[in-house]
């Protein structure tokens, strides 16, 4: 009976002992939309390419759906409303990104002032950006003309480009290609906007995790956000390292347009936890991105 005890006991312990070092060796998979977002991974996606994938932005839904990657980056606002419809069990893990719009035009002198009684084009009328830049100009007391809107900021920059008197919301890094291909094209960033309206920036894409990776892995988990906001802060430490994944893992197409677009980015990895206040005064702009409501609790990843 005791050395059936004995056999019992040698065979838990290296069943636990094949558990941690399962769970020690492995490898989380991540799923980001191209461009702007995608440069907080883009350090960790160099050295190990084959467990990232870059998707076109108007999948992310399905991604969430299909609960295949272990964390994905995404627009806060989307994960919170496909979490709050009981589409998506996704907790978000960080911000990662704080908003790269911008406001430009070819015009000379160009400048806040010049929004007021113009006509400007958004892009995306019935999405968080456009609500935050209409709250932008709205509090600071500049009143357009008109406001009309294009799918994109693939769109305005083509406008921006083609319509000297075109005043457009743009993006990083299009305001960037735009400025290389015509250097009369300036640009503000909405953030200086929200900043003097005391908000942090914007809090717009997010790293989530997917809440049974977290319980298989949690010792993954905790060693793939340290090492995402390693690779996150090497935006602003070693602009060319990044530039350079960034260019090799064709989120951005070349050295210059990298160089030069990354520190307008606003790439910044902040715990879910400590980035809440800023997350509600985003949603609290237009609930409807967000399902109606702050997101809950629930929402926001924990670790244990």
């Amino acid at each position: 009976m005791k050395r059936l005890i004995a056999l019992f006991l040698t065979l838990v312990s290296l069943f636990a002992f094949c558990s941690m070092a399962q769970a020690e060796d492995y490898v989380p998979t991540a799923a980001a939309p191209g461009g702007a977002p995608a440069l907080a991974l883009a350090m960790m996606a160099a050295e190990n390419p084959d467990a990232y994938r870059f998707v076109a932005a108007d999948t992310i839904a399905a991604e969430f759906a299909s609960a295949q990657a272990d964390f994905i980056i995404a627009p806060i606002n989307a994960g919170a409303k496909l979490f709050k419809a009981g589409k998506s069990a996704y907790q978000l893990a960080a911000v990662v990104t704080w908003g790269n719009l911008y406001f430009a035009s070819q015009k000379a002198d160009f400048s806040l002032e010049s929004l007021n009684g113009a006509s400007v084009t958004l892009f995306g009328e019935d999405t968080i950006n456009a609500s935050v830049a209409r709250y932008a100009l709205e509090k600071s007391g500049v009143v357009p003309a008109e406001i009309t809107y294009l799918a994109g900021a693939a769109n305005t920059q083509s406008l921006l480009l083609s319509d000297a008197e075109a005043i457009v919301l743009t993006a990083e890094p299009a305001l960037t290609a735009a400025s290389i291909k015509n250097d009369q094209v300036k640009g503000f960033a909405l953030n200086d906007l929200l900043l003097e309206l005391g908000m942090e920036g914007f809090a717009q894409a997010g790293l989530f995790v997917r809440p049974e990776t977290a319980e298989a892995h949690p010792e993954a988990v905790a060693a793939f956000l340290a090492a995402a906001k390693e690779s996150a802060d090497k935006c602003a430490d070693d602009l060319e390292a990044v530039a350079g994944a960034a260019v090799a893992l064709e989120i951005l197409p070349n050295m210059k347009v990298a160089m030069s677009a990354i520190p307008n980015c606003a790439i910044r990895f902040v715990s879910a936890q400590d980035a809440r206040g800023a997350i509600e005064a985003t949603a609290n702009i237009d609930l409807k991105q967000y399902g109606g409501a702050v997101p809950e609790d629930g929402f926001y990843f924990t670790a244990e």
